[in-house]
C-alpha cells in the first residue's frame, strides 16, 4: 500500500485504514483512491493485488477497468469540444451523422444522448460481445432504430448505446476516433495521457489489472429477463469480469466505459470542481462546466427503475440513503463499485477504482470518510 508516498493528513490515514481492512478480509482484491480539495491532492492511496495469479500488486499507475465511470470522462471530452465550438449540445445528432436522422430521430440532440433521454437504450436481444464491439456495425443498427419513447421525455439509462452513439458522432464530427480525441484534447493536457483511457493499447496491457467477480455477476443474473434493464443490457453483454478480461473488449475504444487510475480521473474532476482549470491548465470555461453539469432531466429512470437527475453526461446529486455524490455534486459510477465525482461547492473531487466487482457501498463509505476528515459535512 502507498503509505510512504501519499499525503500525510487525516484523510489519507482514514483511507489507508479502510483499504487495509477491506483487502485484509478479502472483501476487495485491489483498490485505488484519490481525492483533491481546493486544487491540492489530499488522498492518493492504493492497496491489494492487480493480478492474484501473477502476484502483481496494485500500484498507483495500475490501469483498472472502471466501467461506466468512463461515461463522465466521455462527457468531459464532449464538454471540451463544445467549449471550442466543435460541437453544440442543442445540435441534432444528424447534423454530424446524417444517417442517424431516420425513424423519427431527426430532432434528437447531442444533449439528449448525453442525458440518456434520446430514447435509444436498446440493443438486439441476441447481441454478442463480438457484435457489440463492431462499433461501426452497431452504430449503423442504432441509426435505423426508432426511439422507444419521445426523445427528451425523461431519462432511461443508455448503458452501452451511450458509448456507441458518442463514438460514431465524435468520429463523424471531427474525423478522429474517440480514443485519439481523449488523449489529445483531455488526457494529455492534464498530464495523464496513459492513465485516462477508453481502451488499453497493447503497449499498456502490462499495467492493466485483472478483473474479478465479487457477487456482481449474480446480482445481474437475478435481473428479470423481460425487464427494461435487459433491453439495454442483454444477457450476452452484461458488464461482468469475464467480459472485462476479454482481449477484444480491452482493446476496443467504447466510451460507455473507461480504463483509468483513480489519480487520473480524480485530477480530471478536480479541474471541473475548480471551474474548468487546474494547475494553470484550463480545460474549458466555467460557463461550459455549468452547462454540462446542471440537471436537465429528472425522474424515475426507465431502465434502472430508480429516481435520478441527469446533466449532460453526469448524474447530478444522489438520492440514495447513503449518497456517494453530495447535493450539487456530479459524476458517474461504474458496474462493480467504481466511482468518480466533483463537488464544486467545496472544490472537492473524489475517485475510487477497483478490480473486484461487488455491490456498491465502499464508494460512499470512503467518500464520506474523506469529506469528514476534511471538515466537509454538507451532504
Amino acid at each position: 500500500m502507498g503509505t510512504d508516498v501519499g499525503p500525510d493528513n487525516p484523510a489519507q490515514r482514514r483511507v489507508e485504514a479502510v483499504l487495509a481492512e477491506v483487502v485484509g478480509r478479502g472483501a476487495e482484491t485491489g483498490v485505488q483512491v484519490a481525492a483533491w480539495h481546493d486544487g491540492e491532492v489530499v488522498v492518493d492511496a492504493w492497496a491489494g493485488s492487480a493480478d492474484v495469479a501473477e502476484g502483481r500488486p496494485m500500484g498507483p499507475d495500475t490501469l483498472v477497468q472502471a466501467w461506466s465511470t468512463g461515461k463522465g470522462v466521455a462527457a468531459t471530452l464532449v464538454a471540451v469540444l463544445v467549449d471550442r465550438g466543435v460541437l453544440a449540445y442543442e445540435a441534432p445528432v444528424a447534423r454530424y451523422w446524417p444517417e442517424f436522422g431516420a425513424a423519427g430521430k431527426e430532432r434528437v440532440t447531442l444533449g439528449q444522448v448525453l442525458s440518456h433521454t434520446a430514447g435509444l437504450p436498446q440493443l438486439p436481444p441476441e447481441v454478442t460481445p463480438e457484435r457489440l464491439l463492431d462499433l461501426r456495425g452497431s452504430a449503423d443498427w442504432l441509426a435505423g432504430q426508432p426511439p422507444r419513447w419521445e426523445p427528451g421525455a425523461g431519462p432511461g439509462y443508455h448503458a452501452w448505446t451511450y458509448g456507441l452513439l458518442l463514438a460514431e458522432l465524435l468520429r463523424r464530427a471531427t474525423g478522429r476516433t474517440c480514443d485519439r480525441l481523449l488523449r489529445e484534447e483531455l488526457a494529455e493536457p492534464l498530464g495523464v495521457g496513459d492513465e485516462l483511457l477508453f481502451h488499453v493499447p497493447d503497449r499498456l496491457l502490462g499495467r492493466l489489472a485483472t478483473c474479478y467477480d465479487g457477487g456482481w455477476a449474480d446480482r445481474l443474473e437475478r435481473m428479470p429477463a423481460d425487464g427494461p434493464f435487459t433491453v439495454a443490457v442483454p444477457r450476452g453483454v452484461r458488464p461482468v469480469a469475464a467480459l472485462a478480461d476479454r482481449a477484444d473488449f480491452r482493446r476496443t475504444a467504447l466510451p460507455a466505459n473507461g480504463v483509468m487510475t483513480a489519480r487520473a480521473v480524480a485530477r480530471m474532476y478536480a479541474a471541473l470542481a475548480c471551474g474548468g482549470e487546474l494547475d494553470g491548465v484550463r480545460l474549458l470555461s466555467a460557463t461550459t462546466v455549468t452547462a454540462a453539469t446542471t440537471g436537465r432531466a429528472s425522474g424515475v429512470d426507465r431502465i434502472l427503475g430508480v429516481p435520478l437527475t441527469m446533466g449532460r453526461g453526469f448524474v447530478v446529486g444522489d438520492r440514495a440513503t447513503v449518497p456517494v455524490r453530495p447535493r450539487g455534486g456530479f459524476g458517474t459510477s461504474g458496474s462493480g463499485g467504481s466511482t468518480a465525482l466533483a463537488d464544486p461547492a467545496h472544490r472537492f473531487a473524489f475517485a475510487l477504482v477497483k478490480n473486484r466487482m461487488t455491490v456498491p457501498g465502499l464508494d460512499a463509505r470512503l467518500a464520506g470518510e474523506v469529506r469528514t476528515a476534511l471538515g466537509i459535512t454538507d451532504r
